[in-house]
């Protein structure tokens, strides 16, 4: 399943702009980066669903990990509790105070995490569950319309800012109409690439956009098969969306102590 979104993903954001890529005004740019960081913000909200992640590793097969979110990005609370597979349920992670912490509830004890460690051994950043703040961390050096498979987007090349993003230096594809972010490339200070996130759809609800699937690659890690390199793959499935009101109770570590019994 995961290979045949790999591939949908190829299929759709082949870029296809290379020759009439436009400079695009510095005031669009930045209003247009500005939208996308409100896409992946529900201020205003409470945000709860269901993560339905598979990793690939090469050589390996796959395995399958089961998380439901909780955010309240208006306080920066958000809460990640593990319900698959077995042996890992109950496990999580809560956010409040600007701290990260993890809890295992077999031996009922917090442990300080970072932003930027991954989660569960996947491609995904801890940061990839909260909002992003692309306008206020990073500085555009680069904004051109490409042309990504079908969809007309602004390609934005974007460097830190600030000493504590996950990566120095970004690409973006941001869709002009929307302002929803459809691809990025995260690359190193050297300008290696290092891992690549695609986002072909996204579901509405209450008026919010919320990707459907999105698509991770390590291009560090990896593995060659029959003569051709495969690289690390994560497949998150967003489910069960709803912006109904939590009780402040959800964002703290005695939720997760309650969950984990």
């Amino acid at each position: 399943m995961i290979r045949k979104f790999e591939s949908l993903c190829l299929v759709l954001f082949a870029v296809t702009g290379f020759c009439s890529a436009q400079i695009v005004a510095a005031g669009e740019a930045a209003e247009l980066l500005k939208k996308a960081d409100r896409g992946t913000s529900f201020s205003g909200t409470d945000f709860t669903a269901t993560y339905s992640i598979v990793q690939y590793k090469p050589g390996q097969g796959t395995s399958e990990t089961e998380v439901v979110l909780f955010r309240r990005d208006s306080k920066s609370w958000h809460t990640i509790l593990i319900t698959a597979p077995e042996k890992d349920t109950g496990k999580g992670f809560v956010q409040f105070d600007s701290n990260l912490w993890f809890y295992d509830p077999h031996d009922r004890q917090f442990t300080f995490s970072s932003a930027g460690n991954k989660f569960q051994n996947t491609d995904i950043n801890n940061s990839d569950f909260a909002p992003q703040h692309y306008s206020r961390d990073y500085t555009v050096t680069s904004a051109v319309n490409e042309k990504l498979g079908s969809l007309d987007c602004v390609k934005f090349v974007l460097v830190a800012a600030v000493p504590d993003t996950d990566y120095p230096q970004i690409k973006l594809w941001v869709t002009e109409k929307d302002g929803l972010i459809r691809k990025r490339e995260d690359y190193s200070l050297s300008g290696q690439l290092l891992r690549i996130t695609a986002i072909p759809s996204y579901q509405l609800s209450k008026n919010h956009s919320v990707p459907v699937k999105i698509l991770m690659v390590d291009t560090l890690r990896g593995k060659k098969i029959n003569g051709k390199v495969e690289h690390d793959k994560t497949q998150i499935t967003i489910t069960d969306v709803s912006f109904e009101k939590q009780r402040d109770f959800v964002y703290t570590k005695e939720f997760l102590e309650s969950q984990g019994r």
